[in-house]
């Protein structure tokens, strides 16, 4: 397998959104952990998708989450996660549209009936893909301290 996928990921400070993604920024796989046992999470997706880097928002708790990042022995790039929360909520509902009367209440006034970690994340991983490199853009590289 070659290392080609690259893994999104939204820290929180109880649970984490990641997504695995392709190359063309299409996702392989989502979800939403919590911040418990992340070293096994990142490390199975790690086997199963051949990563080849990681894209860690820069924001709530990302210390604790990079070093749980840092075993899997990755190149890191910290990656601005500003409106992410916002765009995550399009995310969702442009997969999830509302149906029956919620179609006629404008989705800017709904809340998705569940966290959207995981669609912060997609878009952290496309921002990282969309930089064209580690020290371009709204991405670096994280060295060490």
């Amino acid at each position: 397998m070659t290392a080609e996928a690259v893994l999104g990921v939204d820290p929180g400070t109880r649970k984490v959104g990641y997504a695995v993604l392709a190359r063309d920024g299409s996702v392989l796989d989502q979800g939403i952990a919590p911040n418990e046992g992340l070293a096994d999470r990142f490390a199975a997706l790690a086997a199963d998708y051949g990563l080849a880097a990681v894209a860690l928002g820069h924001g709530t708790n990302v210390r604790p989450v990079r070093v749980a990042l840092e075993g899997l022995g990755l190149p890191i790039a910290l990656v601005d996660e500003r409106e992410t929360t916002l765009r995550a909520r399009e995310l969702y509902f442009a997969d999830h549209p509302p149906r029956g009367w919620r179609r006629l209440v404008p989705r800017s006034l709904q809340l998705p009936p569940r966290p959207i970690d995981d669609y912060a994340a997609i878009l952290i991983g496309r921002r990282y893909l969309d930089s064209g490199s580690p020290g371009r853009g709204t991405s670096y590289l994280l060295g060490p301290e």
